[in-house]
């Protein structure tokens, strides 16, 4: 690595890719609950059907009426103003030298919490201000709703006005403190079982009403939202730039990392979206 870095201050697009596009994935929770991923380095135009067609049925040589012209509309992600994630990283020569785990293990940890970080806050409330993301929690046209974590019901009807919509939703989102709350609900005020029994015959992990659950404290407390994530667009650059600073810090004996990403998020169907709780656009 050091020789490598002393020959070539850009790194190479493969080790890009392993080093800070692939973890990221596994470790921002937005990504890693199943959006679709678009990779591009510019404006990307989704196109969306406004209105469809309404057939009917005609009998035999009866004229088939014409529905008139279905409508399109489009969603842009990534304009070319869209602001990038980035951070310098500083590391001493000591720590590269004296590394048993390698510099590599060392940097995965340490993008991979600060940069993922950075983006789940952006992916889940960002405002979309001075050119940045427009997160979930902040998205127009989405379905709105009451949450109260010591009521399941709030959750129940949350499912139900998307099943109303034909919408099946697959992901929770819902912040530590409002998890540990609904977990604790008890089937009566005479009962000491739990209302969210754990399935022994269900497959290892968090989920609400059989529906995953993701939890998070990047959401506020009395926020969470569910959706359909496959209705959930992530613009991501296809060049994340990973840069050695070798001589900006040399008085110091440290290297620099400098990390330069671009995301944006959009909603096909704003509708199969549920936000609940007052984080409402």
């Amino acid at each position: 690595m050091a020789e490598t870095t002393a020959t070539n201050p850009e790194l190479l697009a493969d080790q890009v890719s392993s080093l800070l596009v692939q973890p990221l994935e596994a470790g921002s929770v937005v990504l890693a609950s199943g959006p679709r991923i678009f990779d591009t380095a510019g404006q990307l135009r989704i196109p969306k059907l406004v209105s469809g067609s309404n057939p009917t049925f005609v009998a035999e040589g009866a004229l088939i009426p014409d529905d008139g012209e279905i409508e399109f509309d489009e969603m842009t992600l990534m304009p070319n103003e869209r602001k990038s994630i980035k951070i310098i990283l500083r590391y001493t020569n000591e720590l590269v030298r004296q590394a048993v785990i390698g510099i590599d293990a060392v940097l995965k940890q340490r993008l991979v919490k600060d940069v993922s970080d950075a983006l789940d806050d952006a992916l889940l409330k960002g405002t979309g201000a001075a050119d940045t993301i427009t997160g979930l929690t902040q998205q127009a046209g989405v379905t709105t709703g009451d949450f109260d974590p010591t009521d399941a019901d709030s959750m129940l009807d949350a499912i139900a006005s998307l099943n109303a919509k034909e919408i099946t939703p697959n992901r929770w989102f819902i912040s530590g403190a409002d998890f540990a709350a609904l977990r604790k609900v008890k089937e009566s005020s005479t009962s000491n079982r739990y209302l969210l029994e754990p399935d022994p015959t269900r497959e290892s992990g968090t989920t609400i009403f059989g529906i995953p659950a993701t939890v998070t404290n990047k959401l506020a407390a009395g926020t969470a939202v569910l959706a359909d994530m496959s209705t959930v667009a992530v613009a991501r650059d296809v060049a994340p730039s990973v840069t050695v600073l070798n001589e900006r810090y040399a008085e110091y004996d440290q290297v620099g990392l400098r990390v330069v990403t671009r995301y944006d998020l959009g909603l096909l169907h704003p509708e199969a979206v549920a936000v609940l709780g007052p984080e409402t656009p």
